[in-house]
């Protein structure tokens, strides 16, 4: 069985980070997954600049280029301690 291939590019506030290879992985489902972990991985990196969480999302595309999916940050992590403030 081949999987489809799947590729995350985060936006940063006003940068986006593209994700040349992709993954391949099982259905959509499974790239809901992976975009909600990028997010959390994302927010629990201490850079030393505060960013605007809110304004944060993943964009995953299929090999056609087609959006699959927009990831908002904000849904990875309650609103607790500040943490998307």
């Amino acid at each position: 069985m081949i999987m489809p291939r799947y590729f995350f590019n985060v936006s940063l506030d006003d940068h986006v980070l593209p994700d040349p290879e992709g993954q391949d992985l099982r259905d959509p489902d499974a790239a809901w997954e992976t975009a909600r972990r990028i997010a959390a991985d994302a927010m629990s990196v201490d850079e030393g600049r505060s960013a605007n969480w809110r304004a944060c999302h993943v964009e995953v595309k299929d090999a056609d280029g087609e959006i699959v999916l927009e990831f908002p940050f904000r849904e990875a992590a309650p609103d607790e301690g500040g943490l998307l403030s």
